[in-house]
């Protein structure tokens, strides 16, 4: 059963300090976005095509499913390109889900035969069989250094979970607690009965997408959040193992994961965009943001060719300009001099 919403549980919970500043400094971050959609428009749209690349990436390969070669996964993202193996079928289905949620989000009712459709959908192009709960009983476990696997969580049994995530939803709309958390929360209650037998951690990142827009936090469309997971994925697993001992029996504590969800991915997101819009807007417009979404796509050593050779329409002055913002916002680094330096995405 959904442990965070039953019994008034998360409108008893002690909110911390911390947490309310949170709530309030992204309410701010808010408001600024809708000042720079009104604003920047063009380069928006930008950041939006980089971001979709980003997240479908990155949420994939959280799972060990990988595009060795940027530019087809770009074909298969942005391009539409048929998939020919079994993880470029993933990432289509991922593609797919994104986009439906950027583009219609406003429209989906947030159910649990919705949650089956999504799920359907991200495996739509692989012979797994999507939409359907779990008919197994599965746990959550890490392996060690010595290969040997340990239990972390075990989720709700599989003849419960139908009515888990029925429940589940029925509270969550029901709830008056603040959006910001009822959402972790979701999340939370979502991962703990893991409902499928794959896929889980995907639809988690897709589910909290659509909530956040739901709630009016559209930064995931400019930045990806799954990049943002992927980056500090052992603080992710570190707040939701926290988060989760004692969920069974209702006597989990919320706050870990609230305050991974809020202070580590949403609001890096926001300051992020932030940083992007201001560089972009700062090295005009497009052009720029066309050489940051290049150096997001490379591997993370690479050089100014590199970098040319992915942006055949922008002049290597411009190219270097944009590179030497970026070095000096902390995000790059070079090692070297001349034209074959090596450039380092920190």
């Amino acid at each position: 059963m959904p442990k965070s919403f039953e019994s008034d549980y998360l409108k008893n919970q002690l909110v911390s300090h911390e947490t309310l500043k949170l709530i309030r400094l992204l309410g701010e971050f808010r408001g600024k976005e809708d000042l720079y959609r009104i604003q920047s428009p063009q380069t928006l749209e930008t950041l939006k095509q980089n971001a979709v690349i980003q997240s479908t990436e990155s949420s994939n390969r959280i799972e060990g499913v990988t595009v060795s070669n940027p530019k087809r996964l770009k074909e298969i993202v942005v391009n539409r390109a048929e998939p020919s193996n079994r993880s470029e079928q993933e990432i289509a289905g991922y593609r797919d889900v994104l986009n439906t949620i950027h583009g219609q989000n406003s429209d989906i009712p947030f159910t649990s035969n919705l949650v089956l459709q999504m799920h359907r959908d991200l495996f739509k192009y692989t012979t797994e069989q999507g939409g359907v709960w779990k008919n197994s009983d599965n746990s959550i476990t890490e392996v060690g250094p010595d290969g040997q696997k340990k239990l972390r969580f075990q989720p709700t049994p599989a003849w419960q979970t139908p009515a888990s995530m029925q429940e589940l939803h029925s509270l969550y709309r029901e709830s008056d607690a603040e959006r910001l958390l009822a959402i972790p929360a979701y999340v939370l209650d979502f991962l703990c009965i893991h409902p499928f037998r794959d896929g889980n951690g995907r639809m988690a990142r897709l589910l909290s997408l659509l909530m956040l827009y739901h709630a009016g936090f559209t930064v995931g469309r400019y930045i990806s959040l799954e990049k943002i997971v992927e980056d500090t994925k052992e603080t992710y697993y570190e707040a939701l193992y926290k988060s989760s001992q004692g969920w069974h029996e209702q006597k989990h504590n919320l706050t870990p994961w609230t305050e991974y969800f809020l202070g580590v991915m949403l609001l890096s997101a926001y300051r992020e965009f932030e940083n992007r819009v201001g560089l972009v807007e700062n090295s005009k417009g497009a052009k720029g943001a066309m050489v940051v979404a290049a150096i997001q796509r490379l591997p993370r050593s690479f050089t100014i060719a590199d970098v040319a050779a992915q942006c055949p329409t922008v002049g290597i002055d411009h190219i270097r300009k944009v590179m030497r913002a970026e070095r000096d916002a902390g995000r790059l680094r070079v090692e070297g001099r001349g034209p074959n330096a090596s450039w380092l995405r920190l």
